[in-house]
C-alpha cells in the first residue's frame, strides 16, 4: 500500500515539473512574439519618417527621423540636415510616404535586421503633378534604453 502513495507523489511531482517547463515556455514564446512586434513597429515608423518629409515642416519630419535613430546613421542624417533643409525648401519637395510591407531577416534581443519595401508620391518644382517612387529599404536596429532605433538605413534591389 505504500507504493501507491509514492507513485502518487512522483506523478505530482512530475505534472507540476512539466507544467513549470511549458508554462515556461509559452512565457518565452510570448517574448519572442512581442519583441517581433515592436522591432516591426519601430521599422515601419523609421521608414515611413525617413520617406515623408515635406519642407513646409521639414524641422519636424527631419526631427522625427532623428529622434528614431541612433549611431552612424544618426551622425550622418544630422550632419546633412542643414544642408538637405535647403535643398528641399529651395526644391517645394513633398514626399508622402507609406510602408508596403516589412519582414524580419534576423533578430536577437538587442538588434535587428528588417527590410522593408515602401511608395512615396514625391512632388516637387521640377515633378508638380508628382513622381511615385518605391524604396527597398533594410533597417539595421538595436535596441538602446528600451527602444528600438535605426542604426543604418540601406537602399536595396
Amino acid at each position: 500500500m505504500r507504493l501507491v502513495p509514492a507513485g502518487l507523489v512522483a506523478a505530482t511531482v512530475l505534472t507540476t515539473v512539466l507544467s513549470v517547463w511549458l508554462g515556461l515556455k509559452v512565457a518565452d514564446q510570448r517574448g519572442v512574439e512581442q519583441r517581433r512586434q515592436e522591432v516591426l513597429a519601430a521599422a515601419r515608423q523609421s521608414a515611413l519618417n525617413f520617406t515623408s518629409l515635406d519642407y513646409r515642416h521639414y524641422d519636424r519630419d527631419s526631427h522625427n527621423v532623428l529622434d528614431g535613430a541612433t549611431g552612424d546613421f544618426k551622425k550622418q542624417f544630422a550632419a546633412q540636415t542643414a544642408q538637405l533643409t535647403k535643398l528641399v525648401a529651395q526644391n517645394r519637395s513633398v514626399s508622402e510616404g507609406q510602408v508596403l510591407d516589412a519582414g524580419i531577416v534576423r533578430s536577437d534581443a538587442r538588434s535587428a535586421r528588417v527590410l522593408v519595401v515602401a511608395d512615396s508620391k514625391v512632388t516637387n518644382t521640377a515633378a508638380p503633378e508628382g513622381q511615385a517612387r518605391t524604396y527597398r529599404l533594410q533597417l539595421d536596429l538595436v535596441r538602446v534604453g528600451g527602444r528600438w532605433l535605426t542604426s543604418d538605413v540601406t537602399f536595396v534591389g
